[in-house]
């Protein structure tokens, strides 16, 4: 038995139990922040033993830097693809929004986990940075164009989503998904549209 097999729950092959400690650690990080995330509980929540989890990731330090790379790997390669759809550039912004939405559907933890490393300059700023909202900021500007008169509109979109994903790790699911909906008519520019506005009135009339 090689070290890198040492604890490993029995049927999981490497690159799967590794897979299960970086989905640990977001979790854990997302719901307590780094530096109150222990290894200990991490080795917990991936079903794996302190010592097994050693074997993979020498510290702490490496984990969370394994963890940030795992998500970057996630979600840009979708978000460029969504980038790429047919369609004009509001078609295609809004293309990105809905895949923004299916990777908060299909993993709960990564915005907050993206947040609390962050918040907390538990990594390098560069690595938090460039390789995520930096990298996202670049899929904008490949829709919307880089010319001068256009960096308003790519700062503007890219603040919106910015801030959808800080709603996604602290709101409940079905706030966030309303609030997308929202950001999706404001780029449309039907956001505060007659039809709309009087929904909102009779549904205010309604209330008890």
């Amino acid at each position: 038995m090689t070290r890198a097999q040492l604890g490993r729950p029995i049927g999981a092959s490497g690159e799967e139990t590794r897979r299960r400690i970086i989905v640990a650690t977001m979790r854990c990080v997302a719901e307590v922040g780094y530096s109150r995330a222990t290894i200990r509980e991490i080795a917990r929540t991936a079903q794996v033993t302190s010592a097994s989890l050693y074997n993979y990731f020498p510290n702490k330090s490496e984990l969370i830097k394994a963890a940030v790379a795992a998500r970057t790997d996630v979600a840009l390669p979708r978000l460029r693809q969504a980038a790429g759809s047919p369609g004009g550039v509001i078609d295609r912004i809004e293309a990105v929004l809905d895949e923004s939405g299916r990777l908060m559907r299909e993993y709960p933890d990564l915005a907050a986990f993206e947040w609390a490393i962050r918040a907390e300059s538990a990594v390098d700023s560069g690595l938090a940075g460039s390789t995520g909202f930096q990298a996202f900021k670049k899929i904008i500007e490949g829709i919307v164009g880089e010319e001068d008169y256009r960096r308003g509109a790519v700062e503007a979109i890219y603040s919106l989503i910015y801030g959808l994903t800080e709603l996604a790790a602290t709101l409940p699911a079905e706030d966030y998904h309303a609030a997308l909906g929202s950001a999706k008519r404001l780029i449309r520019g039907t956001l505060l549209t007659r039809r709309d506005c009087n929904q909102r009135v009779g549904s205010q009339k309604s209330a008890p």
